[in-house]
Formats: structure tokens, sequence, C-alpha cells
């Protein structure tokens, strides 16, 4: 899956829609009904929005709580443009009406689920189009057939990451990152059938996981690059931050955790796990590196805002290329290619790492692994 990099708003333009003036609404320490005030008067400039929203993260929020919460799936014809684009791991959709039946399959399989706004990392303005990262908590039950079978009447959790960019009150792109693995599991159910199933009917459409040759992370026998590409950052906070997840990624310098997350930090990744201290980070980095250990690391977006809690918090979109060589999270190597797409959010304080929310799915790459020894068998 490739897309093409949105246009960037100039520093100076970002910075202008944080002034004094604009006071964006934040969601970490506020209950829903603040977040989408009834008398509140516009904090924000938002030419073409509906009148109901106050400010972009009011508008992410709201939208998001009347499509899958009130169920008011048809306001996707008046928040999504026609030809949207919406990437996920394994699969993009190209029209709104896609989206429209995605979402009524979705909420058919899990009736009652719900999905709480855990933060919302921006920039932007209302001439250049806005760019929103939003990091949903879900609950639910699983209770109708869909595509993981007949209901198991478990209840799950699991986190999603959407990243949109917005503009006069339509998102025309969209990546969702999920943690499909993690509800599977919750679920009771065995992940390999039903990774076997997906894989079965992507290549029956005649998808297959093309293996490509190298994947840039090192050319020929020179070493990674010993620097960054940071031209994607907006502030230097964010071209720091770019600079040491190249380092721990492409480098291998994983003595980074130790420099640059704090003794006690709190870590929330794949499968709903949440793990404290360094210790954990360095495991979670060492095993999905480990899957891949020729991976190349290549962020595609960051963006940041100053936290209530203190510090900032940073959003990156990201994506992982490799081939499956290890045994890491997914058992004996099979060779196959793997993609990954993932979505973090840090909160830094003081220059250090003091939490982080990881999104991605490892059922997707143990789909890619079937869907690659499908193709191997011809």
């Amino acid at each position: 899956m490739s897309d093409p990099q949105p246009a960037r708003p100039s520093t100076s333009q970002i910075i202008a829609a944080a002034t004094p003036t604009e006071q964006v609404l934040q969601v970490e320490r506020h209950d829903f009904v603040d977040l989408v005030p009834t008398n509140r008067p516009r904090s924000q400039s938002l030419r073409g929005f509906d009148p109901c929203y106050t400010d972009i993260v009011d508008y992410i929020v709201r939208c998001t709580h009347r499509i899958w919460d009130e169920r008011d799936i048809g306001l996707i014809y008046s928040h999504y443009t026609s030809n949207s684009d919406v990437y996920y791991n394994l699969k993009s959709v190209h029209s709104r009406e896609d989206i429209v039946r995605d979402t009524i399959e979705r909420l058919a399989a899990f009736p009652d689920r719900r999905g709480m706004a855990t933060q919302v990392i921006w920039n932007g303005n209302d001439v250049d189009g806005f760019y929103s990262s939003h990091l949903v908590t879900g609950a639910g039950r699983h209770t109708q057939d869909g595509a993981y079978g007949r209901p198991t009447g478990r209840a799950f959790n699991t986190r999603t990451i959407a990243d949109c960019m917005v503009l006069e009150n339509r998102i025309y792109r969209e990546w969702i990152a999920t943690d499909g693995m993690g509800v599977v599991r919750q679920l009771g159910l065995d992940p390999h059938p039903i990774a076997e199933a997906t894989a079965r009917e992507m290549f029956a459409r005649g998808q297959a996981v093309l293996d490509i040759g190298e994947n840039r992370r090192m050319i020929g026998q020179y070493p990674p690059e010993a620097e960054a590409d940071v031209s994607i950052a907006n502030t230097d906070s964010e071209a720091v931050l770019l600079g040491w997840l190249h380092e721990m990624f492409n480098r291998r310098m994983l003595g980074e955790v130790d420099r640059r997350y704090a003794a006690n930090v709190l870590y929330h990744g794949s499968n709903m796990r949440n793990l404290y201290g360094r210790a954990g980070v360095l495991n979670r980095t060492l095993q999905l590196i480990a899957t891949m250990p020729d991976c190349v690391y290549i962020p595609q977006h960051i963006c940041s805002v100053p936290s209530e809690e203190g510090g900032e918090k940073i959003a990156v979109r990201w994506i992982m290329e490799g081939r499956h060589l290890g045994h890491g999270l997914l058992g004996a190597p099979t060779g196959h290619r793997i993609f990954l797409l993932g979505i973090t959010h840090y909160h830094i304080i003081n220059g250090r790492v003091v939490e982080q929310w990881d999104v991605y799915d490892e059922m997707a790459m143990l789909t890619q692994i079937k869907l690659g020894a499908l193709g191997a068998l011809g």
C-alpha cells in the first residue's frame, strides 16, 4: 500500500492555529460532555464546518460519536468526500459508499461496541486543511455473526488510532491502525484459521505478497544512513523524536530506550498489553524487530500538541517493511514479506517518554504470512 504524502502546512501556519486566541479542546482530562459542548462559542476558525463544531477536536470526537455510537451512519455522506481514501493494513477503500457499507458491517457484528476518545493530536488550519490523530479505546461484546464466525458472547477491549485529513467538514483521506489480534485472542479464537481464511479470500481476488527485493534500509554493503530524514517535522521536538526513532529502529541502537524513556514509563501495546518501565518497552521493540530482522522503519507523518498534563503529545504514523526471518511475535520464520502500518502516540515531558500508545496489528502480519505461503504454492 502506498499513498501520496500530504502537503505539510508550514511551521508558521501551525503555530498560528494554536495561538491563545484559539483555545482548542484537549481530551485526556475531560468528560465526553465537555468535549461536545452545547453552549460553547466557536473557539477556532473552521471555514466550511457545520455550526455545531467549535474546534477540530470537537469535530473529531463529536462526529465519531454521532456515526459510531449514536448510529447516525448517514452522516458519513456529509463528513467524507465521495472519493475518500481510507487505508488499513490489509486493504484500502476509495469511495464514501464503501465506507458506509464497512461501518454497517462492523456495527452489525458488534452492536453494543462503544468507542471512548482517549486523545486527539492534530495540526493545520482551515485554509490548508487539518490533520488529526485520534486514539480510541473501544469496548464491546461479540454477539453476532461476522468476520470472526459464530458469536462467542465474550467481551473485549481494543485500541484504534485513526489519522484523518480534513477540509471544510469533510474527511478526504484516512489511515486506520487497529489491533485485530488483540480482539481475536480476547474472544478465545485461534488466529491461524481466521488469518488463513482472510488470506484465501485475498488470494482469490488476485492479491499477493510481493517480494520486491531490498527495502533500502541499507544500500548494498553500506551501513544504514547516519542521520534521520526529519523533513516532515514541524517543530524541533518532532525532529528530535524522528532522530532517535531512526537510531532505534534503523540503526538498531536499542540503548535509546534507556536514554529516551523515563524509568517509570507506561507502555500500551498490541494485544491490549500494558507494561511498566523501560524493560517492557525494550522487550516489545526487540520482539517486533526480531520478527522482521531486516525491517526498515519509515515515518510518514508527525504532529504534536502541548499537553495539559505537562510536556507535549506527539503522534507518528509509520510503516515497517521486511521479511519474516525471525521467531519474534509469530513463530517459526517463513521468509515471507510483511508490510506493517502503525501509529504511535508519545507523551514526552522534559525530553523523556512517560507514556506511549502503540497500535499495529499482528493479525495483519500473520495474514500476510499465510498469503505468502499461498503464493509460494502457485
